[in-house]
C-alpha cells in the first residue's frame, strides 16, 4: 500500500477539519505532544483517517491540527469514538480555548 500525503485539492474527495487551539506560551510544546501522540497512536487508525498536520504558531499561543478525513461522516465517526474522546479531553485541557470546524477546499494557488 502507497503512503497517503496531504494533498489540498480543490476537487479532493476528502472533509477537512481544522482546529484551532489558543494555549498558553508555557503549554504550546505540551499541546502539540499531546496532539501529535494521538494521531500516531489513535487517529490514524480511525477508518477514514487520510492525514493530520500539527502547526505550531511562531508566537507560541496557538496549535492548529490540519486533519483531512475520507468523509464528514469518518469525523463524526472518530469524535464518537472513546479512544478519540480520551485524548481530544487530554488536548482540552491543555488548551484555553479550541475551534474545530469541517471546511470545504474552494481554491488552490500556486506560483
Amino acid at each position: 500500500m502507497s503512503a497517503v500525503t496531504t494533498t489540498i485539492a480543490a476537487d479532493a474527495p476528502v472533509a477537512t477539519l481544522i482546529n484551532v487551539f489558543t494555549v498558553q506560551e508555557d503549554r504550546q510544546r505540551q499541546l502539540v505532544d499531546v496532539l501529535v501522540r494521538a494521531t500516531d497512536e489513535v487517529m490514524r487508525n480511525v477508518p477514514g483517517f487520510v492525514a493530520a498536520n500539527i502547526h505550531a504558531g511562531t508566537d507560541g499561543t496557538r496549535v492548529v491540527n490540519y486533519a483531512q478525513w475520507r468523509s464528514a461522516d469518518a469525523i463524526h465517526a472518530m469524535l464518537d469514538d472513546p479512544a478519540a474522546q480520551e485524548h481530544m479531553r487530554e488536548a482540552a485541557a491543555i488548551a484555553d480555548h479550541f475551534e474545530p470546524h469541517l471546511y470545504t477546499v474552494e481554491s488552490v494557488h500556486h506560483r
